[in-house]
């Protein structure tokens, strides 16, 4: 007899959702499936089949997006010492029993599989992935398999829940999109015939371009956020990707100038002078404002410095504009795409508040006010 079979069964009739269309090994026993009876279902031509090591898929057919997603998560999912493999020798993964819709929580979707989950247009369609990538911590010794490729983190960040599945969010799962499509080992590393059709489409470079642009865009992230990210896995080096990012920065700050424009327009703030440059009558450059009161001596300027430029020996500029002009009087508002968005009427109340004070303070130096 075999003890890991449960005395009383649970019938397997009615499991009907994608979770119990994919079960590993150990939950399988959990329902009554021995060993042998396993092995007689997932035989060529049977009615079962194994598509991931210790994870089985209970109908003969190709397995769908949402079955594949489910095998990959439970081939990631943490093994206890005791059950590291089932009797079979295959990896068993811990049951889940009523907690089946409890994935690993150190595991999540990433990749071009998590921004197709994200919804970006330009990600290929899930069933065209060959591989799916899984980010796990690096502490975790799991082999890529099968479908299931894994990618490690020193320190991941906490998963997004996207349709019931955790996911990177977008900037870590774009950085581990274009480490895929820039590496040199990119034909081994899983991108298939039907991928690499739909990504060669607009070609490889374009791609990238495309992808970053839909996560600014389509506001998924900021384009510091990716910039991050990108830096983190040691991608700016690559001439396509910083191609890609120095377009990112430059529509990533073009949308913030719209949406300083609107918040302007809608909290009925004084029109200001647009992009100008600041200079003393006949004497130096003081620098380049994004939004300039002349009246008031207010300056707004839109801070969408990168990570990577944020070190102030490659960035002194900035700080030197905002420190000549503080000296002259002039009051130098700072704001960033992300508030600009995600914020904006707190950002007006800033604004108008600096136009307020205008009156209780000692006149400015004046200044010439030139187009950029």
């Amino acid at each position: 007899m075999n003890h890991n079979t449960p005395l009383s069964p649970r019938p397997l009739h009615h499991l009907a959702d994608v979770r119990h269309r994919v079960l590993t090994a150990r939950q399988l026993r959990e329902h009554g499936i021995a060993p042998s009876d396993l092995a007689e279902r997932c035989r060529p031509g049977g009615p079962w089949q194994q598509i991931l090591p210790g994870v089985h898929l209970l109908h003969p057919g190709p397995p769908t997006s949402e079955e594949r997603l489910h095998a990959v998560l439970l081939y990631a999912a943490r093994r206890t010492p005791a059950a590291a493999t089932g009797p079979d020798g295959e990896p068993a993964v811990p049951a889940q029993g009523d907690g089946a819709d409890r994935y690993e929580p150190e595991a999540m979707i990433t990749g071009l599989a998590a921004l197709a989950l994200h919804r970006f247009s330009s990600a290929p369609p899930l069933l065209s992935l060959d591989r799916i990538e899984v980010l796990l911590p690096r502490s975790r010794r799991l082999r890529s398999a099968g479908f299931a490729q894994v990618v490690r983190a020193q320190n991941p960040p906490p998963a997004v829940e996207v349709t019931g599945v955790p996911v990177a969010p977008v900037p870590r799962a774009l950085a581990d999109a274009v480490a895929r499509l820039t590496g040199p080992q990119t034909a081994r590393a899983g991108l298939g015939e039907a991928e690499m059709t739909a990504l060669e489409a607009v070609g490889g470079p374009t791609a990238i371009r495309r992808l970053l642009s839909e996560a600014v865009r389509g506001g998924h992230c900021d384009p510091t956020a990716v910039v991050r990210e990108l830096s983190r896995a040691r991608l700016l080096g690559r001439p396509q990707v910083m191609d890609a990012v120095d377009g990112l920065l430059a529509e990533g700050r073009a949308l913030a100038e719209g949406l300083l424009y609107a918040l302007v327009r809608e909290y009925r703030l004084p029109d200001p002078v647009w992009n100008v440059d600041l200079r003393l009558p006949g004497g130096p450059y003081l620098g380049g404002v994004d939004a300039f009161w002349p009246v008031q001596a207010v300056a707004l300027t839109i801070d969408a410095r990168s990570p990577k430029y944020a070190d102030q020996t490659l960035w002194p500029e900035h700080t030197r504009t905002r420190e000549r002009l503080e000296r002259l009087g002039i009051t130098v508002v700072q704001v960033t795409p992300k508030k600009l968005r995600e914020a904006p009427e707190q950002q007006a109340v800033v604004v108008r508040t600096a136009l307020m004070a205008a009156a209780d303070r000692e006149p400015s130096a004046y200044v010439a006010v030139l187009p950029k």
